[in-house]
């Protein structure tokens, strides 16, 4: 197919081209011939009916020294487009909110991926709650009484904000730390917003998994394993992927999952498990592709297209 496709992320000079999602399904539309742009969310403008942005066209290489080109910017109207990828990363905050909004009113004729209202509807850490037997113990509260009660039931907890991303502001409080007082006293001086507590899951220190699924259907996993001295495994606190293969578990979770991901249009999602249990559900900007192809000797942002492709057919 001979498509249009926006990518509405954060500036291009700021991506790793050995590491970034986006810049392999960059890769893999410009291979197919695609028309590509790129814009920033600022300059996403709803205008007495249309939906514009301020974006230029863009070519991308494999290559360190010259790894993309930008044209001149121009004012495009994304209803004239056949594609628009949400990939800028969170926070996931009123800002975030409001592109959903304005996007809402282009898509389905151009298709959004993935689709605004379910992106909306779907925050990371409140989604995954809509499948409390997959999940460990879990609170989301702002009560600091019913946290305290949680701690005292679970001892080995972790505290994380609700709407925080790629490991920020995630906190271990094992049974002996005395810190919890003073913790949820700086959240909630920050924030009106409540925060997750989870059961602290030992089995992390084995690794936390990612794992990919285009439409609803697993399609590959990394191993994300902590450094030594920290609970989280994020690639952006230092955690190191290592090969893996989805368990029984793993899959019986993901067909658990699947139908639920294919009803809200939430075309590419990336889920995280640790041990037995499921502990997000990302819908926003999910990474991974370019580590399971590595490992795995396959092309997840291929599948991705051709899914995408299946949808417009």
């Amino acid at each position: 197919m001979s498509l249009t496709v926006a990518i509405q992320m954060d500036h291009i000079t700021n991506v790793d081209i050995r590491g970034d999602s986006t810049f392999v399904l960059a890769l893999e539309a410009q291979r197919r011939g695609y028309q590509l742009y790129h814009y920033q969310v600022e300059s996403l403008s709803h205008d007495q009916g249309r939906v514009l942005s301020r974006a230029a066209a863009l070519r991308v290489w494999r290559n360190e020294d010259k790894y993309f080109e930008l044209g001149e910017p121009e004012d495009i109207d994304l209803s004239q487009v056949d594609v628009v990828l949400m990939r800028q990363d969170p926070p996931f905050d009123m800002a975030y909110i409001t592109a959903t909004h304005i996007l809402d009113h282009i898509h389905p004729a151009t298709l959004v991926v993935n689709d605004p209202a379910h992106v909306r509807n779907a925050p990371e850490k409140l989604f995954v709650s809509d499948f409390p037997d997959l999940m460990p113990p879990t609170l989301i509260s702002r009560d600091a009484e019913r946290i305290k009660a949680f701690r005292g039931q679970y001892k080995d907890i972790i505290v994380k904000p609700l709407y925080g991303n790629g490991g920020a502001g995630v906190f271990h409080l094992k049974p002996d730390d005395e810190n919890l007082s003073s913790l949820l006293e700086m959240f909630f001086e920050a924030s009106r917003e409540p925060v997750m507590v989870q059961q602290f899951l030992p089995a992390v220190r084995v690794g936390d998994k990612r794992i990919i699924l285009i439409d609803g259907v697993a399609v590959g996993a990394i191993n994300r394993i902590p450094p030594p001295g920290e609970a989280r495994s994020n690639m952006h606190v230092g955690g190191q992927a290592v090969e893996t293969v989805l368990s029984k578990r793993d899959l019986e979770i993901c067909e658990r999952i699947g139908p639920a991901l294919r009803e809200r249009g939430l075309i590419f999602v990336g889920i995280d498990v640790i041990g037995d249990y499921l502990t997000e559900i990302n819908v926003t900007s999910p990474t991974g592709l370019q580590e399971i192809n590595r490992y795995n000797d396959v092309c997840l942002e291929a599948d991705l297209w051709n899914a995408i492709e299946g949808k417009l057919k």
